[in-house]
């Protein structure tokens, strides 16, 4: 059977550094940084006091207030972000075959706040259960799916993706295999996450994966960089319309890119921490390229997981050498995460916006923050520190690894 070519033809982001892409892909080029005390709760007795938070963000503006509240935050970023790439991707919404238009959306943790603030509340009561009619459909990650495919009246295959911080990269491999097989012609894809909570902060806390540099704040997202000490929790949502190639070509669409291929694999080593000689990135992005049917060398761009974890960066940079022997000091790589902190399951297709974009616009962003070598991480390595660099970039490959070992890599391409 002859897979059919799946291609990029809309895209919507709500970020900490720009509420939409055109404002997000400024914020990267720019270097702009995401990070700033917390607004959302007091924070004054947390060991981290700082998140990457959305900016100037109201949802009265996007959704109707009655609808809004039956949303946790994580839907209501998946709804915006949707419905941006939805209308970049100028579908004819009224005659369009809605049986072949499905919603694939991914989610670490779903309605993180909503659980949160209905348990605190049954315990500050008398023990009398009186708890939301919403409570669930607000909480459960395959809400966010719902949604979308409720608001257009997509009627195609409808699910959630959960891997941790894999999950929206998930999600959109699992798009591009229904397009491929044939059992869609479009897909509504990518991931959004909202954990900048009372719960979500505290947990990663205890888990002493969060920077706890508080009084550097906005620049405590330090991938690579000797005195990285976690990372910085961010919230937002990424959209992507994945269409058919002969069915966008035959509607005039306009097209980023073409999604490749993409690759899956499992550490198979430990609940958080990254196998020491990168083992699971390796396989992944050595199975993405099959998958691609590309050799190492055809890529130009990586945008890595970078998460500024002491452990993460070193593992994945060693296996970005293990694949690419010489051709890794030719690549620019670089880590979004930096600006916009790590959004968790909404990290994945925000970061392959990133990448899609690199090849739009032939520029790679920059990895921010960055001011002493590791002596672990190979410093021959083009981490694109600091500042954006221009390239003609005609293959690019996002890495997203999450909890549990789970690794996942897709390729983006030029269109020929």
């Amino acid at each position: 059977m002859e897979l059919k070519r799946v291609v990029v033809t809309g895209l919507g982001a709500l970020t900490p550094i720009g509420n939409n892409v055109e404002e997000y892909w400024n914020g990267l080029v720019n270097g702009v940084s995401g990070a700033a005390p917390i607004t959302y709760f007091d924070a004054s007795k947390f060991k981290t006091r700082f998140a990457c938070e959305l900016k100037n963000f109201e949802v009265r503006d996007y959704i109707d207030r009655k609808e809004a509240r039956k949303m946790d935050r994580f839907t209501q970023y998946a709804v915006v972000a949707s419905d941006e790439a939805i209308n970049d991707a100028n579908f004819d919404l009224e005659n369009m075959d809605k049986d072949r238009v499905g919603v694939i959306w991914g989610a670490g943790i779903g309605g993180l706040e909503t659980f949160q603030n209905e348990c605190i509340n049954f315990a500050n009561g008398d023990g009398t259960p009186r708890f939301n009619p919403f409570f669930i459909p607000k909480m459960i990650a395959d809400i966010a799916p719902g949604q979308i495919s409720i608001k257009y009246g997509f009627r195609g295959p409808n699910f959630a993706t959960v891997s941790a911080c894999a999950s929206s990269s998930n999600a959109l491999i699992d798009a591009m295999n229904y397009i491929r097989l044939g059992y869609a012609d479009v897909m509504v894809s990518g991931g959004s996450e909202a954990a900048v909570t009372i719960a979500g902060m505290g947990g990663f806390n205890s888990l002493q994966a969060l920077s706890t540099n508080n009084d550097e704040y906005e620049t405590a997202s330090r991938p690579f960089d000797k005195n990285r000490d976690g990372f910085v929790l961010g919230e937002g949502a990424g959209a992507l319309i994945l269409e058919e190639y002969e069915h966008a070509k035959a509607r005039g669409a306009k097209i980023y890119a073409e999604i490749g291929g993409g690759g899956l694999s499992a550490d198979a080593y430990h609940i958080t921490a990254p196998h020491p000689e990168g083992l699971g990135a390796k396989n992944v992005m050595l199975n993405c390229l099959k998958d691609a049917g590309l050799k190492p060398e055809d890529v130009d761009a990586i945008n890595m997981h970078g998460t500024a974890t002491p452990l993460g960066d070193i593992a994945e940079s060693k296996a970005i050498i293990e694949v690419f022997g010489e051709h890794a000091y030719n690549l620019n790589i670089n880590s979004t995460k930096s600006m916009t902190g790590h959004l968790l399951g909404a990290a994945g297709a925000v970061e392959a916006i990133a990448s899609i974009l690199a090849i739009n616009k032939g520029i790679v962003p920059p990895t921010i923050n960055h001011s002493t070598n590791d002596d672990q991480i190979d410093s021959k390595l083009n981490f694109t520190f600091n500042k954006a660099q221009k390239r003609d970039v005609k293959v690019a490959m996002s890495n997203t690894f999450g909890f549990g070992g789970h690794n996942a890599c897709v390729l983006f391409k030029k269109l020929d």
